[in-house]
């Protein structure tokens, strides 16, 4: 939690005369009791105020001459009260909106910090920690922070003065009250640790029961549409009931155990007023000198308002401790460094664009043979390389290492003969547009979709785009064509719609490197021809690496490589591979068989 007090020192003066106006609001409130027996003593029951000589100041100063009836002491403290009250509610707002000024400030700086460095980290340490841990972290976490932080900057003041202005103020009363306290604080302190000592550990476990319930529900909503095409709607309830029944058990073990404390405070309090009650009249019936009615009255609601601060105390524990373990885990996010760091050299394009030399990478994590082994491909500006092999054989683990998605296990990348660990790792990725597997795209409209290749991309620039993408028609035929809005994760496209559009996106950023990672594979072949064609027209000068299942999407690249079992068994044209390349003729054959070399 240390490290994270950092971000509260923009807002340091909020957080200092924060508990400087609690400490003025408690004082405002410890006044009233004291000044509620003058009323009873000197107003209701008719005691010589001379016993009393701060009354009798008071009185003094309202009625120089003297002269005042019982009903005008009433009225004078009464007011007086009313003014206390007024005094204490106005430091109360004060302190209430500077305690909210700097804690929001500060969850508004963690929650910016911990977004940036979740956007820094690759995809290995994303995966690691999930989504739905991250999104938890992200808003439960920083939630509970944030609330123990407000409460640091008023409760932590008003509880402990509540408990020491309330002592001394009983102890003026009379010092047998205090001894009262006193007798009562041991089964207190001994109910709250046992209690705080089984529940604190269980604050993690409920955080982590909430990450598995995020988890399911970030799943089954994102695959909404194969859990309903699998019918397993039934089988995904019952694992967000088994998710959710665990969070519910562990939420209620510490429900019971945080039960406790407050009746056995309540049983304490109630036997500390009945012992103050019972020894205040002890001493009216003896007369003792100091003691009455009023006093037993203050006494009673000091012992009250002392208990109920220990019960704040109690809140406090509690809050500290999920805040603790909220900490430690927004903590693991914010200290992560991101396994990918940035270079800070930049190359100007150079005739080889892309170089692999002898690389090899693995995921992390895993054992076995590498995905890739011993990779050697150069591709020259301007060149279209087409990968094409069998599923699982390292196609899209080689296009990856390229932006640096990924690391190589061994041996370099380079682009414009510079190795992509050397590079500025913005400028690198500004060189090159990705279009993935899987087509994400945004809660926005069609243009703004596509802009996010290039923010300032003019509307003609939207619609030329499209149209190379072949999107433009379809687009059109939409109720606000460009300015449609596009649903969540483009819900409300078709798969061959999005990856038009997701083309399009990558192609407003006139890239140096293109690279389609089975981009195209819900297009039908006659509009991938177009596509192609298109592509060939205006971004003749652009690097393109091409995935494809299909060889009629690949044979009319520069080269095709074949990639078999993590390495690369040919690279030449389509030709040259018919004749030298056993594996490329295999997958001519069989595609060939199924009608596909017929449609191309």
């Amino acid at each position: 939690m240390g490290k994270l007090f950092r971000y509260l020192k923009p807002y340091w003066f909020y957080a200092l005369i924060s508990p400087l106006l609690m400490i003025l609001e408690v004082t405002a409130d410890l006044c009233l009791p004291y000044l509620m027996s003058f009323i009873v003593n000197h107003g209701i029951i008719g005691a010589d105020i001379a016993e009393s000589p701060v009354a009798e100041t008071i009185m003094g100063i309202v009625f120089p001459n003297g002269g005042y009836s019982h009903f005008q002491m009433i009225l004078v403290f009464g007011i007086l009260m009313l003014l206390v009250v007024l005094v204490g509610g106005f430091f109360g707002t004060l302190c209430a909106y500077t305690a909210a000024k700097a804690s929001q400030g500060f969850g508004h700086d963690l929650r910016r910090d911990a977004y940036a460095r979740v956007m820094s980290l690759s995809i290995q340490q994303t995966d690691q920690f999930t989504t739905g841990s991250l999104v938890t972290r992200m808003t439960n976490d920083i939630s509970m922070i944030v609330e123990f932080m407000e409460m640091i900057l008023r409760m932590f003041v008003r509880a402990p003065f509540f408990m020491i202005g309330g002592t001394i103020f009983l102890l003026t009363l009379d010092v047998q009250f205090g001894v009262v306290l006193l007798a009562a604080l041991p089964a207190l302190i001994v109910t709250l640790t046992l209690v705080l000592m089984r529940a604190v550990p269980l604050f993690s476990t409920v955080q982590k029961r909430l990450d598995r319930v995020n988890c399911v529900v970030q799943e089954n909503v994102s695959g909404a549409r194969v859990v309903k095409a699998y019918v397993r709607e039934d089988y995904e309830c019952d694992r967000f009931r088994t998710a959710n029944g665990e969070l519910r058990n562990v939420n209620y073990r510490v429900q019971r155990l945080m039960a406790i404390i407050h009746p056995v405070l309540v049983l304490v309090q109630n036997f500390a007023v009945i012992a103050v009650i019972w020894l205040g009249g002890n001493k009216i019936a003896d007369g003792v000198a100091g003691m009455s009615t009023g006093n037993i009255m203050a006494a009673v609601t000091y012992t009250i308002q002392v208990v109920s601060s220990i019960m704040m105390v109690t809140m406090m524990f509690q809050s500290v401790s999920r805040a603790l373990a909220s900490a430690k885990r927004v903590r693991e996010v914010i200290d992560c460094d991101p396994v990918i760091q940035s270079g800070t050299k930049t190359a100007a394009a150079q005739e080889v664009a892309v170089s692999f030399r002898d690389v090899s990478f693995r995921y992390p994590g895993t054992v076995g043979a590498p995905v890739l082994q011993n990779i050697n491909l150069e591709i020259k500006k301007g060149e279209t390389l087409a990968i094409v092999g069998a599923t699982g054989c390292g196609k899209s683990s080689l296009v990856r290492l390229i932006p640096r998605f990924y690391d190589a296990v061994s041996g370099e990348v380079l682009v414009d003969g510079l190795p992509v660990k050397e590079y500025d790792l913005k400028a690198l990725r500004q060189k090159i547009a990705f279009v993935l597997q899987k087509s994400e795209l945004f809660s926005d409209t069609v243009a703004n979709n596509i802009r996010w290749g290039k923010a300032d991309a003019s509307d003609q620039q939207v619609r030329e785009v499209a149209e190379i993408a072949q999107a433009h028609d379809f687009i059109m035929g939409f109720a606000d064509d460009y300015e449609t809005f596009v649903a969540e994760k483009g819900a409300s496209l078709s798969g061959g719609q999005k990856q038009r559009l997701s083309i399009a996106r990558a192609l407003v950023r006139d890239p140096e490197i293109l690279i389609l990672d089975d981009a195209t594979s819900a297009l039908d072949l006659a509009t991938e021809g177009k596509l192609r064609r298109a592509l060939h027209e205006r971004f003749e000068n652009s690097t393109v690496i091409l995935i494809a299942q299909r060889i009629a999407s690949v044979r009319e690249a520069d080269r095709i490589a074949v990639l078999e079992n993590g390495t690369i068994k040919a690279c030449a044209p389509h030709d040259v591979l018919m004749e030298s390349c056993d594996t490329y003729r295999e997958i001519y054959a069989s595609q060939m068989e199924r009608g596909g070399a017929a449609n191309a």
